[in-house]
């Protein structure tokens, strides 16, 4: 029988799962934004994740779905730097903030108004659209999912969003750059998915378990 909701052994499984998908594919990513970016952004996710697992350690007592989406937030937003580092914080803060609002667990309900909150907060903050080849092209569908599936278990509607955020990371493959280092490489940049919108696939898939390499979701090129 599915889980009506992710308690906090299940939520902090998910983030472990999300730690070890970053590890497994940093060298990709770090490829990925070596081409169209500063290249640091499988380092700065796997900082990030790490910083998180070093939070979430020193906790103390029972732990909740909040407080542990909360040292995720924390963790990309004190400790990463560059663009990537303040906008999965803000995700998971909103996630965060959500899970507090819901109850004890971590429901679908509460996923899908702490992704919305979150995309709408990256938004405001990146000036991103969808179509702009960003975070945003993938982050966009997967909270879609997530408002589509309300009757559907967490894990099930966690796996409907990482299904859209994945279609999201393909179609930035087609897109032209209007933000960040990318923009400036014009159609040089066309063909190359966007690694912002591949680590918010890594974040919804792993609620599936670890994924070992991105070749078997999408091409790097």
């Amino acid at each position: 029988m599915a889980h009506a909701a992710f308690d906090g052994i299940q939520t902090l499984a998910w983030m472990r799962d999300f730690t070890q998908s970053v590890y497994a594919t940093e060298a990709e990513l770090t490829a990925l934004d070596q081409r169209v970016g500063d290249g640091d952004f499988g380092a700065n996710l796997a900082a990030g994740v790490r910083a998180a697992g070093l939070r979430c350690h020193r906790m103390e007592g029972p732990t909740g779905p909040a407080e542990i989406l909360g040292a995720m937030a924390d963790a990309f937003l004190d400790e990463i730097g560059g663009t990537s580092g303040p906008l999965f914080g803000l995700l998971f803060q909103a996630l965060s903030r959500a899970a507090a609002g819901s109850g004890p667990d971590l429901t679908t309900a509460s996923l899908a108004e702490g992704t919305a909150r979150g995309l709408a907060a990256i938004r405001r903050v990146g000036d991103a659209s969808p179509g702009d080849k960003t975070l945003v092209d993938a982050l966009a569908p997967a909270a879609a999912a997530l408002l589509a599936a309300k009757d559907s278990s967490p894990a099930e509607a966690l796996a409907g969003a990482a299904e859209g955020a994945w279609e999201g990371v393909r179609d930035t493959a087609s897109l032209t750059a209007r933000m960040g280092r990318a923009s400036y490489l014009g159609q040089r940049a066309t063909g190359i998915p966007d690694p912002g919108a591949v680590g918010v696939a890594l974040l919804f898939a792993s609620a599936g378990g670890t994924v070992d390499t991105l070749a078997r979701h999408v091409t790097i090129g």
